[in-house]
């Protein structure tokens, strides 16, 4: 197959360890769109956290992507132009923070164009989130109100085992109102109801005339399982979920093992 747009998840996937494209794998990811092929940068983060590697990857030179926000966003990084936007509906700001609010060491984020709001208290996995954004975490009071209009999600962040419980409650609350699901043991994702990343990339694919067919996905994380079974290739990383594994096409070797690099040289040269 001759493949002609490849999407990748950025942590544990595209960044190793330390958060960072190797230089081997920057070099790849130019070659292959100076011949053509487009690079969507699919994550969970904002966009403008996603900004600094599409910068060093050429996206705006080559005219290739960001989805930003699991999807709720798509950039057309040449002409800057939002091509696709789903945010959250009206009035769920307040229900979920009370919800978070009774659960002991749980946060809620919220997100501005350059920073992130905490609504209760910034705990490891808030600040976790603030380094992978580089954006700066502010603590506000009466977190609703920052949120009249929509954003495309919100983050509730936790020890693992509570998480568990706060999404067992949100999602009986909320019911198919939002989609809910971890992203990581410690990220609930609060989203617009059928939003994910396999969702906005078939909305691009048919923007730009491509098929699924056409398209390579790589992904480490629950939040790329969806990507992984639409994509012609679905690809998991070594360092993937079992259920990511399980059903990807193919594995690749981890992060720290230039396996996005692997799957280029496999599949697009």
């Amino acid at each position: 197959m001759d493949y002609q747009i490849l999407a990748l998840d950025l942590d544990g996937t595209l960044t190793n360890s330390k958060k960072e494209i190797s230089r081997p794998t920057l070099e790849a990811l130019i070659d292959i769109q100076k011949n053509g092929k487009k690079v969507v940068l699919a994550s969970g983060r904002p966009t403008n956290g996603v900004l600094p590697l599409a910068k060093e990857l050429h996206l705006e030179e080559y005219g290739s992507y960001i989805l930003s926000f699991n999807g709720g966003r798509i950039t057309d990084c040449r002409s800057g132009q939002v091509i696709y936007n789903k945010v959250l509906p009206e009035n769920v700001a307040a229900p979920l923070f009370h919800i978070a609010k009774k659960y002991t060491g749980i946060d809620i984020i919220g997100y501005t164009s350059d920073s992130l709001l905490s609504g209760i208290n910034p705990n490891q996995y808030s600040e976790l989130e603030s380094r992978i954004n580089h954006m700066p975490i502010i603590r506000v009071e009466d977190f609703p109100s920052y949120f009249e209009k929509s954003p495309n999600k919100f983050l509730l962040t936790g020890e693992p085992q509570i998480i568990q419980r706060v999404k067992e409650e949100a999602i009986d609350y909320f019911h198919s109102y939002l989609y809910i699901y971890c992203s990581d043991p410690f990220f609930l994702e609060i989203m617009p109801p059928g939003i994910d990343k396999a969702h906005s990339l078939l909305k691009l694919l048919a923007s730009i005339g491509l098929t699924s067919d056409e398209m390579i996905c790589c992904g480490d994380g629950y939040n790329d399982l969806t990507m992984i079974e639409t994509a012609g290739l679905g690809v998991a990383m070594a360092n993937a979920q079992p259920p990511v594994l399980e059903k990807a096409d193919y594995i690749t070797k981890s992060n720290d093992e230039d396996g996005v690099l692997h799957v280029i040289n496999e599949f697009m040269r």
